[in-house]
């Protein structure tokens, strides 16, 4: 009797093989290649603090283990860290949460994720303005919606207008993304920006998903807004953060969502059935970076602002390249189309002949493409540095 055999690709489901592997991810891997080989590559694709976590945050995690907080917990967090972040939120952001409306994920981007399996599916369409973060399309297309890019013009400074919104918007949407400061073009949405999304939500009956992970990170006085505090939309409204960023507690994986009970109880679902929780003894330490001083967080953004500075003027004095002073975060994004080059064209050019590795800017959407982004949460030396390179490898003005 023959045997039958299929192809592996035959047991692989359409909505995972249409999806692509993280670019960001990518591009940091191949830094990584590159540097077990030996080859000096300065890697500005990512998207981690360069300071170590503080000391208060890792001391508590290692009296939590040694204390024996090793085992299960409650899949949505542990009371502590439930309150704790409830008191944020409120202090913060003027949210009111019950703690029974938040929700703790083992990072920002499994709240994201977990809150599209359960609000999104076959039929329905989410909106993203783009250039928008790299994950947000195939969470929406894994979950099996459609991600419809509201395509922000790179020459109005990405700013959010009705015209752009009512252009993008379809009978099937459902919800849209928003995410400020911008990962990647580092823009703080405006008040007036903002009073336009909610408008937008709240004629056409869709939910927001509020991606606020760099609130902290903001410059020049500029001010952050939630967009559940306006009228309206606390009802309407899911607001994502996490610990990652303003507490340099990347590899901590600690996040969380907050929003009506009823959309929080089933994504509380999809958490169950997948990751159970976020890690105990990473829980203990997220109330104590909560609870500790917060001056971590300034001398941070002191260091992000000096490097923002550096990497504008660098950046502005090589041939082909505009880069505009990034809002917030702690990336810049430059215009690179007077190089004529693609994205990934320029992104291969500067890995190849300047050892630079860089994000192009086509993996954040076709608005994205002429651009890419460097991360600046990289040590002042390796910044110059690389800037230097770039500048070699384009041509000095």
């Amino acid at each position: 009797m023959q045997e039958k055999r299929r192809d592996v690709a035959d047991f692989l489901a359409e909505r995972v093989k249409s999806a692509s592997p993280s670019p960001t991810v990518a591009v940091s891997n191949k830094a990584r290649e590159l540097k077990a080989q030996g080859i000096d590559v300065i890697d500005l694709g990512g998207g981690d603090p360069d300071f170590i976590t503080p000391e208060n945050i890792r001391l508590a995690a290692t009296e939590a283990m040694n204390a024996g907080d090793t085992h299960y917990v409650a899949s949505n967090g542990t009371p502590a860290l439930k309150k704790a972040l409830a008191k944020k939120l409120l202090d913060d952001n003027q949210l009111e949460y019950d703690p029974a409306e938040i929700l703790v994920t083992p990072g920002g981007k499994q709240a994201l994720f977990a809150s599209m399996l359960a609000t999104v599916e076959e039929g329905v369409d989410v909106l993203l303005l783009e250039p928008a973060w790299v994950s947000y399309v195939s969470m929406v297309e894994i979950a099996g919606g459609r991600a419809v890019p509201v395509s922000l013009d790179p020459d109005d400074n990405f700013r959010v207008t009705p015209e752009l919104l009512e252009a993008a918007v379809t009978p099937a949407t459902r919800g849209m993304v928003v995410n400020s400061p911008s990962n990647p073009t580092g823009r703080v949405l405006t008040l007036d920006e903002i009073n336009t999304i909610c408008e937008f939500a709240i004629e056409h009956d869709i939910i927001i998903y509020t991606d606020e992970m760099y609130e902290k990170i903001i410059y020049d006085g500029r001010k952050h807004y939630s967009i559940a505090t306006f009228p309206g939309m606390w009802d309407r409204t899911l607001t994502f953060n996490g610990l990652s960023k303003a507490y340099a507690m990347t590899g901590w994986r600690l996040g969380y969502v907050a929003g009506p009970k009823p959309f929080i109880d089933e994504i509380a679902k999809v958490q169950s059935h997948s990751v159970t929780h976020a890690t105990s003894f990473v829980q203990a330490a997220a109330v104590q970076a909560l609870a500790g001083s917060q001056d971590f967080i300034a001398e941070m953004v002191t260091a992000w602002d000096r490097r923002r500075h550096m990497v504008t003027n660098g950046l502005n004095r090589v041939k082909g390249i505009r880069c505009p002073l990034p809002e917030g975060a702690f990336y810049a994004f430059p215009d690179a189309r007077e190089t004529g080059l693609s994205s990934v064209d320029l992104g291969a050019k500067l890995l190849q002949d300047a050892r630079v590795a860089v994000t192009p800017g086509i993996a954040f959407g076709q608005s994205g493409e002429g651009h890419f982004r460097i991360s600046f949460a990289t040590a002042d030396d390796l910044l110059e540095e690389s800037i230097q390179r770039i500048g070699d490898a384009l041509g000095w003005r």
